[in-house]
């Protein structure tokens, strides 16, 4: 007992309870103005840590020293009757200096890991010189919902400069992050890497517009400001005269743009206005943008026949309507609309883009038979010469290059996208697959969690953190970005809460999976969204089951439809038949949805769900007594994987897990479970749905593969725990349907 009294002498308890309650407000107050601050959720964490490991030091201090009203003295020992000389004396001068540079030590370590956290996420590369960010002009007219024209004002200003090449103009979407924001020009300059902010704001009352520009630097100091005013017909000279102005101010010598071609401007106001509205929806990507958008350019062309620009808008719009069946009849309007933009005016980037996009799409969809990746190609790179800023062109040509087997090529076009639109969650969540793909998946995070700081975050920046976590088995990360997501307005309902469902099913919570399947039927309640849904749950669960009853309830829905399925749908009707063994439908539907004769060259988006598909049908060829074609798709398969790991050098948890289902069902076991373990330490966690997956059943047999499955489960274990009490303290079911019920969805 003396040694506690001793403590409560030397005031050690009064001490520890001081510096816990000043360490949790530190902490607090970092948790709450750090993301605000645009500071990762990791600077919180090395906060933490710092606090941690500066309380040893404080106990230490508090033992030896006391702090009285002479300063800091020597804390008297507990001796009665002797005196003591507590004036500090020169070893103790050298304790005082040593607890103070490990604390000084700790504290800048952590902050230097925070900065550098900071520089990791933001990457505020250093400033280009004469560069500029366009900032979303204010919209000041008494209408709100015209928003759309302010916008449309400030994308023509961008693109007007983007043709000066003495310029660095960053892209929209990088500029338009801050539309909300309450940063000022310093911040927002460092974040985007400019040294110059254009902003300003646009009234229109009738047939007269008023817009006032400024330009600033990244001080905050303005450079020039002006108002004009217009009739809106001259709306494309005053657009013209902003941008040269601002040219001027910024480099001297710029030799104005020569004027718009006649087919990039239209008279008819009304036209014009049609044309901003369908690229609002173009550009926002919101539910059901794209039926909006085709109708928006469609009224303008009709409004304007010569008018270029609503030709290339409506080309990427059909394009992109992933939703047609009709592949022959989109890529036919698509292609009419592309063309003709292009022939009304030759240097309209946007058609360019569009008539690469359209190539793209041809050469994965239906083969590259006539070279259709290096038309794709020149499109493309015509279009950036024209515009630099058109980021959806450095998209679609990285994934052009990446099918022609040029991934350096691929890479660089990446980044010089990201340098001129740094936040476009687009160019974003790819990337930050490539980084997945090579194993640097904390870089990935990165720039994933960045765009999550913005002021309107994207919804694919949370997709992609749901989808990156998954992949690296971190599914209680996984769930937690999943149920954020699910809050946002700009995820669809159905696909929002089957993404939850689908983190539950692989923890093994399945009562949670069923009330969220529902939830995402009950928004989707089309036979073939319905069947996806629930086919892949009972699939993850083993349910054969519920699988038979499924694949009856689509087949009666389609009728004689059911033999013409393709996509997606007919990979997992496909797999439902596997799994209940009817293996001749399930082949006969791969055989047909599948070319077996042009195996997915890359990894995209294509080769992510063909490749189980086809190991799958692989298995099937099996049971069937067809080892032949077995053999013969394996090997294939084989030397495709194979080549990813020796020669990109790619480390990721998928391809290492469809190696080891490749060796298991070619019989090689010891080379699977080699395999399966490199597929662990790149964190793969998808222990329920191999437990369930009859081309997974010898395979998972062997007993190397078996006891690592074993540690596997621990670690599953542990993160359904978490996920369960995450769940006890907040109900998410109860915030979803308050957050639902506020948007009025």
């Amino acid at each position: 007992m003396g040694f506690w009294r001793e403590l409560q002498r030397r005031r050690v308890f009064r001490m520890s309870g001081f510096y816990v309650v000043g360490a949790w407000l530190v902490i607090q107050v970092g948790d709450v103005f750090f993301p605000a601050w645009g500071l990762p959720e990791t600077a919180v964490r090395f906060l933490i840590l710092a606090t941690i490991l500066c309380f040893p030091i404080a106990l230490v201090f508090s033992w030896t020293f006391d702090i009285s009203t002479s300063g800091i003295v020597k804390t008297e020992p507990a001796v009665p009757g002797d005196t003591f000389d507590n004036s500090l004396k020169r070893t103790d001068f050298v304790v005082l200096a040593a607890l103070l540079a490990i604390g000084a030590a700790i504290v800048f370590g952590s902050l230097q890991k925070i900065v550098e956290e900071v520089d990791d996420v933001v990457a505020a590369a250093e400033k280009i010189a004469n560069s500029v960010a366009i900032l979303p002009f204010v919209n000041l007219d008494t209408k709100p919902e015209t928003g759309y024209f302010s916008d449309g004002v400030t994308e023509e200003i961008l693109h007007k400069l983007s043709t000066l090449k003495a310029l660095h103009v960053l892209s929209r979407t990088s500029s338009f992050a801050f539309r909300n924001s309450n940063e000022g020009p310093a911040r927002i300059s460092e974040i985007l890497g400019v040294r110059y902010l254009l902003h300003g704001s646009v009234r229109r009352d009738n047939n007269f517009v008023r817009i006032t520009a400024r330009l600033i630097d990244d001080t905050g100091y303005q450079v020039w400001s002006e108002t004009f005013d217009r009739e809106l017909e001259g709306i494309f000279a005053i657009q013209s005269e902003i941008a040269n102005t601002v040219a001027r101010h910024i480099e001297r010598q710029i030799v104005p743009p020569a004027e718009l071609p006649a087919g990039r401007t239209t008279t008819n106001m009304a036209a014009y206005d049609a044309y901003l509205v369908g690229r609002s929806f173009l550009n926002a990507r919101t539910i059901g943008y794209q039926d909006k958008a085709i109708a928006a350019f469609d009224k303008a062309i009709r409004l304007d026949e010569n008018y270029a620009p609503p030709y290339a808008g409506l080309a990427m719009a059909v394009e992109l309507d992933y939703g047609s069946n009709d592949r022959v009849a989109v890529r036919e309007s698509a292609v009419i609309a592309a063309k003709t933009a292009i022939e009304l005016d030759p240097e309209l980037a946007e058609g360019h883009a569009a008539l690469g996009l359209i190539l793209l799409d041809d050469a994965i969809s239906i083969g590259d038979s006539e070279n259709e990746f290096e038309r794709a190609e020149r499109s493309l790179r015509r279009a950036l010469d024209l515009d630099p800023t058109l980021t959806n062109a450095y998209n679609w040509l990285a994934i052009t290059l990446t099918n022609q087997g040029r991934f350096e090529e691929s890479n660089a076009v990446q980044m010089e996208g990201l340098l001129v639109d740094p936040l476009n969650p687009v160019l974003s969540v790819n990337r930050a697959l490539k980084l997945k793909e090579l194993g640097e998946r904390e870089r990935a995070e990165q720039l994933l969690l960045r765009l999550t700081y913005l002021p309107d975050a994207p919804g694919m920046a949370y997709l992609g953190l749901v989808n990156l976590y998954f992949d690296t088995g971190q599914f209680d990360k996984s769930l937690h970005w999943a149920k954020e997501g699910a809050l946002l307005a700009t995820v669809r309902l159905g696909y929002a809460s089957a993404l939850v469902a689908g983190r539950y099913e692989n923890l093994g919570l399945t009562e949670d999976a069923d009330y969220w399947v529902a939830d995402a039927v009950e928004h989707e309640p089309q036979p073939a969204a319905s069947f996806v849904y629930k086919a892949i749950q009972f699939q993850i669960r083993g349910d054969l089951s519920g699988l038979r009853a499924e694949i009856d309830k689509l087949s009666t829905a389609l009728g004689a439809d059911i033999d013409g399925l393709r996509g997606f749908l007919a990979l997992v009707y496909a797999a439902a038949n596997i799994y209940v063994e009817n293996f001749d439908v399930g082949i006969a539907v791969l055989e047909s949805a599948l070319d077996l004769e042009s195996l997915p060259k890359t990894l995209n988006h294509n080769a992510y769900g063909e490749w189980p598909s086809l190991h799958l049908l692989a298995h099937a060829y099996q049971q069937v007594g067809r080892d032949d074609e077995a053999n013969v798709l394996l090997s294939r398969l084989h030397e495709q994987l194979n080549s990813y790991v020796v020669e990109r050098n790619m480390d990721f948890a998928q391809l290492h897990h469809l190696r080891a289902l490749n060796f298991g069902l070619r019989g090689d076991f010891d080379a699977a479970a080699d395999a399966f373990e490199d597929a662990i330490n790149a964190g793969w966690l998808r222990y329920i749905w191999v437990m369930n997956s009859p081309a997974w059943a010898e395979t998972i047999a062997d007993p190397r593969i078996a006891r690592m499955l074993d540690d596997v489960k621990v670690e599953l274990e542990r993160q359904r725990a978490v996920v369960q009490q995450a769940d006890a303290e907040h109900d998410f079911r109860a915030e979803i349907a308050a957050a639902r019920s506020a948007l009025g969805r």
